[in-house]
């Protein structure tokens, strides 16, 4: 049975609920933001006349890919709604809701979803503690919890059937092809992951500043590393000025290729899925079942590396240079 003590060691752990929540809703209203100025995918259809014009080719296997953009299934207020959006807030809202549940009444004696909660708050947090830090994991923790649940759930939500076979569509000879469907991976929307990865951008700009100040950031990109003397020391601050600058444009980059990786390989595990269940005639419920297995892991890696990428660029910047200790005889 718990103790007093247990439940205040875990509860101060279950506190980033609050933060969580913000950061969710951070992240989708971003995701919004960029969705609204991007086209939507359905394009009017061809004439009459013009389809009179073009003669027809042979018929051929007709090639069934998901789409690269995000549908617009609806608007609010003229604000335009997305078939990703609409999954990420079922996302949103359903880890909302089981977080609210869990920790409604904390007990000695947990429940399943207090006992699940802690279990996975508490396993976050040390390992997140081994890899950056005490110091580090109370600031951002909050952070890399919420980016790795979201991530994890939104990935594994999007394997769900439904997920792009409901929608609009119309029928072809090779069969009725979806066109515009109701529900789209979140993740498979490259808004959403951009959003992800400029919300840490500018949180790795705020901890940095935080952590080592103004001048520690600059001379933590510029400044020669080492101790050196006469003219080494000079052709070494060439050195790392340059390093730095080099350095300077892959930080520019950070939020371009994590957002990529992410989107790449959920919208490239999506659309396996979909060759897979056209492949055979016949055999579209059988072929993709191992492949679902192989998504189901891949959605957790996905996860777990956005996750790490992120802790370790912020140690990198914020961990403190240690000084020489000098021996007295």
């Amino acid at each position: 049975m718990r103790t007093d003590n247990d439940i205040q060691k875990a509860t101060p752990r279950v506190h980033w609920l609050a933060p969580f929540l913000t950061a969710v809703f951070v992240m989708l209203s971003a995701s919004a933001t960029f969705a609204s100025g991007s086209p939507s995918q359905a394009s009017p259809a061809p004439s009459a006349g013009a389809a009179e014009q073009v003669n027809p080719a042979p018929s051929e296997p007709e090639e069934h890919r998901l789409s690269q953009k995000a549908v617009e299934v609806g608007q609010v207020f003229g604000f335009p709604i997305t078939n990703s959006i609409v999954v990420s807030w079922i996302v949103a809202l359903g880890l909302i809701a089981f977080a609210r549940i869990a920790t409604r009444r904390m007990n000695q004696v947990p429940g399943a979803a207090q006992n699940f909660l802690e279990w996975l708050i508490e396993s976050l947090y040390g390992f997140l503690e081994g890899l950056i830090g005490k110091h580090l994991v109370d600031r951002t923790f909050w952070y890399f919890a919420t980016v790795f649940i979201f991530i994890l759930s939104a990935n594994w939500i999007g394997l769900l059937p439904g997920v792009g076979t409901i929608g609009w569509g119309q029928q072809t000879a090779h069969g009725f092809k979806i066109d515009q469907p109701l529900l789209r991976g979140a993740n498979a929307d490259v808004n959403l992951t951009l959003a992800m990865a400029l919300i840490f951008f500018a949180c790795w700009i705020v901890w940095a500043l935080r952590e080592v100040g103004p001048l520690g950031f600059l001379k933590e990109l510029f400044a020669p590393k080492g101790e050196s003397s006469g003219f080494m020391k000079i052709v070494l601050a060439v050195v790392f000025f340059a390093v730095g600058c080099l350095e300077l444009v892959s930080i520019l980059f950070r939020p371009v290729s994590l957002s990529f990786r992410l989107y790449g390989n959920t919208f490239a595990g999506e659309n396996m899925l979909e060759t897979m269940s056209r492949l055979v005639p016949g055999l579209g419920w059988l072929l993709p079942v191992p492949f679902y297995f192989l998504e189901l892991l891949v959605g957790v890696v996905q996860a777990l590396v956005f996750m790490l990428l992120t802790a370790v660029f912020t140690l990198l910047i914020c961990q403190h240079e240690q000084e020489p200790k000098l021996e007295h005889a």
